[in-house]
């Protein structure tokens, strides 16, 4: 094959547990209607929510805010003032104290200023309380009904590492922008943090002022080793806690109704936004610090204290299982209130419901692999569905919760299986006569296992609405979904058991779990596939170096040296938790992690796709990847779409990356035939 590159146009055995098989086949008329965000009003009466339809890409790229009252009855949409077009986007639903305003923020589309809105619990057409040349995240009502935010003046990117970066121009360093708390009062920011600090989060004491975690300097690299800090009435930052080494990432403050005492998750986390780790509390007048969930074998995703403060209650990810549990501040185990194999909330991290403490009301969003998303409202476990918008949808899809032995870890990954014809069944004279009259041939399923990114995040349940793994199960693959050690859901030795070993342990893992797929389900060995993006990206880049057991890989976003990549990178922070020391005092623990070092072991067909304007991984890792195999003359292909970051957003784009995939796959896999035959 001739290789090209260039920009795309503007585009143990197993333990089964077989779970929810379709009922019917899929809608494919009706869209699938997605949840993005809830908010529930303070008397849990009304529910506010962020949601629309996907493109056929999977992109929601029309977003609309609605509101329904939790009794049931009629629903009401906010008529946005930029209209239903993409980018106009809202975000950060927040509900005044006396619940008579729903705030929110609202993107000017083409630009990165932004806008908050506030109606009333009737949606009303809203009405501008502040326009701001910057970014706006974080948006939340004070106890005295004044609102705060996360403000950057002059933004020239998105907020988060994951969007297009701005163009590398001009003075290196020195175009620096600070995200800062502020309040808005009558029309006017008035701001409440430093300017030489990047705050990330925060959350605001009764008696004034704010605790939050920041760092100086660049927002989207800093994170890693950002402090918890406190900010008093007149803004001053002191330090609270620091993380106890390079390790240890904190996220998701939160602070106690009594104003006495602060909780926040701390473990090894490898991007801002997915928190994992432990809960810990910290008390503001001793300053100290207690992990309450040490050596649990959970990772706690999301934390928020008990209406009476007696308790923190934490969203858990154990294995293959969502839950919610009551954890004493004063100690001892979780109580688990909830536990189910489907997932839990709106987007795709954070908190697995909302609740208000004027009632016992709390609303989540529930979905499994075959099952599409509805809200649910009601008490912990005992919710019923508000909504209905997925009615009669479905997806042909059989899924299994897979775990296998690899080293000394229990692994569990999810097996998706295709509706595929029902075997033909052996006649008379087949089964008496065997060999004169060979039996139906036993039919094979090409199989692709799909690498999650981080690496510190976890493969769940989610609806199979548009995407790439919908087209894989469209063309009769089946799909392996792994966990492998690094990953969230088996508590932090798990997820720090790749620390200085990557692509090692892990890569071990995920051909066990190929194994075991392999037991589970009649996967043809010889059509097997890999793909992943970013992490699973940087996965797929190294197993092709290491084992000539796939047909052929598309590696997204993925990480080819990571000696060069140091220098590369926008986030490089991330990277001293996970080697140990920068690659300029340790060259040979990135070296001989780097597919590059073993690149002339490559056969595998490989396609490399990355975003022009990445700053997580670089398009400059893609093409070193491609040139070496177009060099050695392994069959390659690499694309570069314009304008997209870590994460892409054009549906043309999405829909070229996917279309492209599948037809990389379908190639090689063709020219294996099933069972390896020509």
């Amino acid at each position: 094959m001739r290789a090209s590159f260039g920009l795309a146009p503007a585009l143990l055995v197993p333990a089964l547990l077989v779970l929810a098989p379709p009922r019917i086949a899929r809608a494919a008329d009706k869209p699938v209607h997605e949840y993005l965000s809830l908010a529930l009003s303070p008397d849990g009466k009304t529910l506010a929510s962020i949601e629309g339809d996907p493109t056929p890409s999977g992109e929601v790229a029309v977003r609309d805010i609605v509101l329904r009252p939790t009794a049931g009855g009629a629903a009401h949409s906010v008529v946005l003032p930029c209209g239903a077009v993409p980018e106009c986007t809202p975000s950060f639903l927040t509900w005044s104290p006396d619940g008579k305003n729903l705030a929110f923020v609202l993107r000017r589309p083409g630009t990165h200023d932004h806008e908050i809105y506030a109606t009333d619990a009737d949606a009303a057409t809203p009405r501008q309380l502040l326009s701001f040349n910057g970014t706006l995240v974080d948006l939340r009502y004070l106890a005295n009904g004044k609102l705060a935010v996360l403000a950057t003046p002059d933004a020239n990117k998105e907020v988060g590492a994951v969007e297009a970066g701005a163009a590398e121009v001009g003075v290196l360093g020195t175009d620096v922008h600070e995200q800062r708390i502020a309040v808005l009062d009558n029309g006017t920011l008035t701001y409440a943090s430093p300017p030489d600090l990047f705050v990330y989060e925060y959350a605001a004491l009764p008696g004034g002022g704010f605790v939050g975690t920041a760092a100086p300097g660049d927002g989207d690299d800093n994170w890693w080793v950002a402090k918890l800090m406190r900010f008093d009435a007149a803004g001053k930052a002191s330090v609270l806690y620091t993380p106890a080494s390079a390790s240890q990432q904190i996220g998701d403050p939160q602070v106690s109704p009594d104003g006495r005492s602060v909780a926040f998750i701390a473990g090894i986390m490898s991007d801002f936004g997915p928190m994992g780790g432990d809960a810990f509390l910290l008390d503001l007048a001793t300053g100290k610090a207690r992990n309450l969930t040490e050596g649990n074998h959970s990772t706690v995703r999301a934390l928020s204290f008990s209406c009476d403060g007696s308790s923190l209650m934490l969203t858990l990810l154990a294995q293959q299982h969502a839950q919610i549990a009551a954890l004493p501040v004063t100690g001892g185990a979780p109580n688990v209130m909830y536990s189910t194999d489907e997932r839990l909330g709106a987007g795709w991290s954070g908190p697995a419901y909302v609740s208000a403490c004027g009632s016992n009301e709390t609303a989540t969003v529930h979905q499994f692999f075959s099952r599409p998303p509805e809200i649910e409202v009601g008490q912990i476990g005992a919710w019923h569905d508000l909504t209905t918008d997925n009615q009669g949808v479905t997806e042909a899809v059989t899924a299994k919760s897979l775990t296998w032995n690899s080293d000394q870890f229990s692994v569990q990954g999810w097996l998706l299986l295709p509706h595929t014809p029902p075997q033909k069944r052996p006649n008379l004279l087949q089964r008496m006569l065997p060999r004169l009259f060979p039996p139906p041939r036993p039919h094979l399923i090409p199989m692709i296992t799909m690498v999650h990114g981080g690496p510190a995040w976890a493969n769940m349940p989610a609806f199979i609405g548009p995407g790439l793994t919908r087209k894989f199960l469209d063309a009769g693959y089946a799909v392996l979904l792994p966990n492998p050690r690094g990953s969230y859901g088996q508590g932090e030795a798990f997820t720090r058991a790749n620390i200085r070993d990557f692509g090692y342990g892990d890569l071990r893992d995920i051909l066990h779990g190929i194994d075991a797929a392999e037991r589970a389900a009649p996967i043809d060995e010889h059509r097997l596939g890999l793909t992943g993006w970013s992490y699973g990206g940087f996965m797929t880049m190294w197993a092709v170096t290491q084992t000539n057991r796939f047909a052929a890989a598309v590696a997204g976003a993925g990480i080819s040296d990571w000696q060069s990549y140091y220098g590369e990178n926008g986030i490089s922070d991330w990277m001293i938790p996970y080697f140990g020391a920068s690659v300029y005092k340790d060259p040979a623990v990135y070296a001989k992690s780097s597919p590059i070092t073993f690149i002339t072991h490559v056969h595998t067909p490989t396609l490399e796709v990355v975003g022009e304007r990445d700053i997580e991984c670089p398009a400059p890792q893609t093409l070193e990847f491609w040139h070496a195999l177009t060099d050695l003359g392994v069959p390659t292909q690499g694309v570069i779409y314009p304008g997209e970051g870590h994460g892409m957003h054009d549906p043309k784009h999405i829909e070229d990356f996917e279309t492209r995939s599948l037809a990389w796959f379908q190639r090689w896999f063709a020219d294996r035939g099933q069972s390896g035959s020509p």
